[in-house]
């Protein structure tokens, strides 16, 4: 990896993905199922601002990737950042394909192990 990225740019970039990710969990807390994103307005309204979040921390990832030549995310293997980054570009380009259940499983089941792989990183470029 490039000695030269700057690490503290980084770790700011990091550190608004951890705010996106907070952003998230408090919107979806009242969210049970897929179907409670589309029941009705405050549902929608919901999967609306959890998806502008979810472009948010893919277009972040981008910005990373790029500022560490594609080094950095790499040595986290734990997390499909293809997978992240392209959901972005989805919810971006596809805005009527978003699948609710694909949102709700991504902010369920795994939105608490991205946030601490996020942490792990922040403490590890320190």
């Amino acid at each position: 990896m490039p000695s030269s990225y700057d690490k503290e740019l980084v770790n700011d970039i990091f550190k608004n993905i951890l705010w996106a990710i907070d952003q998230i969990q408090k919107r979806f807390q009242s969210i049970k199922s897929s179907d409670d994103f589309l029941r009705d307005d405050a549902g929608l309204e919901k999967l609306d601002s959890i998806c502008m979040q979810l472009i948010n921390i893919g277009e972040a990832l981008k910005q990373v990737d790029k500022l560490t030549d594609q080094q950095l995310l790499k040595k986290y293997g734990e997390i499909e950042w293809n997978k992240i980054m392209g959901m972005r570009d989805i919810i971006t380009h596809h805005y009527f394909d978003i699948d609710s259940e694909v949102v709700f499983t991504v902010c369920s089941e795994h939105l608490p192990e991205f946030r601490k792989v996020i942490e792990k990183i922040k403490t590890d470029i320190r």
